[in-house]
């Protein structure tokens, strides 16, 4: 019986299912630790009441949900129109078509260099900073998104970022961000994270490096003003990092080649 069965299996039924199979996977990787998720898990639960009442009559939960769930759809689209945007934003960000944002590797490791070299000081001096570096998508709506961004466009340095994040200064509690190997703005207003499942010590600071990971694919890295520790932030992920592993992550994520954050959610 089972091998009349797959007798009448075409090539392309397989690879029907193994499409349906990978769209599903994609899909379930883009929702997960969001509020998707729950809103995806909150239609199922009116979903199956919907499926199984002609079975077993139940008339009247059919009318009703036959004239809420039309209206339900759109009130979803309306309410929780920031999640259904960051998971297309996501979805967008693993298209065909990208640019590399360092082309030679001389360039990123000096722009590296010069970041870890301040990142490595205001740690030591538990001084607080967050340095957005920015990947394939552009960050142009967080450099106007605020009349505290100052726009810079200068050559990475480590003078440079110190004088920004030195405590007295104005633009000490925004956030710089690099493209292109250059300090486009400071003083940046980042979004802020609203993942449930984030540890309770994080403050503002932590949740902004979080933040801007989720809409787009940059890097951040954080400092500390508590305790001085650094912790790199990609895909929706914060993840603390010593100065002696600091660099080659930067390089791991950064780089042209390879242009990923690898590493493992400790949240």
């Amino acid at each position: 019986m089972l091998i009349y069965l797959l007798s009448d299996i075409r090539i392309f039924d397989l690879i029907d299912i193994l499409l349906v199979s990978f769209i599903v996977y994609e899909f379930i990787l883009l929702i997960k630790g969001t509020r998707a998720r729950q809103i995806l898990s909150g239609l199922i639960f009116v979903l199956i009441p919907l499926i199984i009442s002609p079975w077993i009559q139940f008339n009247t939960i059919i009318w009703m949900l036959e004239r809420i769930l039309p209206i339900g759809f759109l009130a979803l689209l309306i309410l929780f129109q920031p999640e259904f945007r960051k998971t297309l934003e996501k979805l967008g960000r693993r298209g065909l078509f990208s640019s590399q944002v360092y082309q030679k590797d001389e360039e990123l490791e000096k722009v590296i260099d010069q970041v870890h070299k301040v990142v490595v000081k205001l740690s030591k001096a538990k001084i607080g900073a967050i340095i957005v570096m920015a990947r394939e998508t552009a960050l142009e709506d967080h450099l106007e998104n605020s009349s505290s961004t100052i726009l810079i466009k200068g050559v990475v340095s480590a003078v440079l970022l110190e004088n920004i994040f030195y405590p007295k200064s104005p633009l000490h509690d925004g956030a710089v961000i690099i493209s292109n190997g250059l300090v486009d703005a400071a003083g940046c207003i980042l979004p802020l994270t609203d993942n449930p499942k984030l540890k309770q010590e994080y403050g503002t600071r932590h949740r902004a490096a979080i933040g801007i990971t989720e809409v787009s694919d940059a890097v951040s890295l954080v400092v500390s003003e508590e305790t001085g520790k650094i912790s790199i932030g990609a895909n929706g992920i914060l993840n603390p990092h010593n100065e002696d592993d600091l660099k080659d992550a930067l390089k791991r994520m950064l780089s042209p080649i390879q242009n990923k954050p690898l590493f493992k959610p400790r949240i």
